[in-house]
């Protein structure tokens, strides 16, 4: 269940960071509002992971879902740089965090 927990708040930290742009500087109430909401909920299922994984996997694999997801996200909606060095960078981020979860020993 960890494993879910996990996914999930990396899948919500990419909505958050994507939310942020939308609040232009939370200057904007309801694009905010759901910004933090989605914080809250990410960094609490972040913390239900974490306690079954190990600290570093959780983390590390929370920021990486967060990181790649964003940037191709952003890639798609907002324009922003589609250099191949880019989406190089995104399949490595891509691929440690397959293998913190497929390689490490951590809890089903």
């Amino acid at each position: 269940m960890a494993w879910i927990y996990l996914i999930v708040a990396g899948i919500l930290e990419v909505v958050w960071a994507l939310g942020m742009k939308q609040t232009q500087g939370f200057t904007k109430l309801w694009p905010s509002v759901f910004t933090v909401g989605f914080m809250i909920l990410s960094f609490y299922l972040l913390a239900l992971a974490m306690r079954t994984l190990p600290v570093g996997t959780a983390y590390a694999v929370w920021t990486g879902i967060g990181a790649a997801g964003t940037v191709i996200l952003g890639m798609i909606y907002f324009g922003d740089p589609r250099e191949v060095g880019r989406i190089v960078c995104v399949g490595l981020i891509l691929s440690g965090v397959l293998g913190l979860k497929f390689l490490g020993k951590t809890p089903p």
